[in-house]
């Protein structure tokens, strides 16, 4: 008599009752992503930071840098190419310093230490500075009743807005210039 045959492997794997699948996933994930999650299960709150001169001029960038930029949107400023100029310095530093807030705020700057935040504050702010003050003589040169009377008073207290803004961002450019520094001197 002879042995049975086994059956060929792919009849062996239809035959085989199928194995329970565990529901659990084993990951693994990198020192990075752990360590991040473990730091970003409680979000601090730095209440200080308003209190200090670079915390209440940002506040100051953020409020009348929102004015200039509604003052302008509220009339037709893309009929003039100056203001539309004016309007994307206004708008784009607007929405990084309420960004650069929310970091400074929730003390973000300390979970990321690989970032040299004092050097991203220096530059942030100097070209803020820059940019704002070419942005706020565009604006103060544009501004005459010749081109449209209706929209004189909001533009003219726009330009206003801007070089008070432009003077936040220099006191925000020489805080941080001081605070870099003082990292670099180290």
């Amino acid at each position: 008599m002879e042995p049975p045959v086994p059956p060929p492997p792919e009849e062996q794997q239809q035959q085989q009752p199928p194995r329970p699948r565990s529901h659990t996933v084993t990951t693994t994930s990198s020192s990075f992503t752990a360590n991040l999650s473990a730091s970003s299960s409680t979000l601090a709150y730095d209440r200080e930071f308003l209190r200090t001169l670079p915390g209440l001029l940002m506040v100051t960038e953020i409020v009348l840098g929102l004015l200039v930029w509604t003052l302008i949107a509220g009339t037709e400023y893309f009929l003039y190419p100056a203001f539309g100029w004016v309007m994307f310095v206004a708008v784009f530093y607007w929405v990084l310093t309420v960004f650069f807030l929310i970091i400074y705020m929730t003390m973000t700057y300390t979970r990321i230490p690989q970032v040299p935040w004092t050097t991203v504050g220096l530059c942030f702010n100097g070209s803020a500075f820059i940019l704002y003050l070419i942005a706020a003589i565009v604006d103060a040169s544009s501004v005459t009743k010749e081109l449209d009377k209706h929209n004189y008073n909001s533009w003219a207290a726009s330009s206003f807005f801007a070089f008070v803004v432009t003077s936040c961002y220099a006191g925000n450019t020489y805080f941080s210039f001081i605070s870099w520094r003082s990292r670099t001197l180290q």
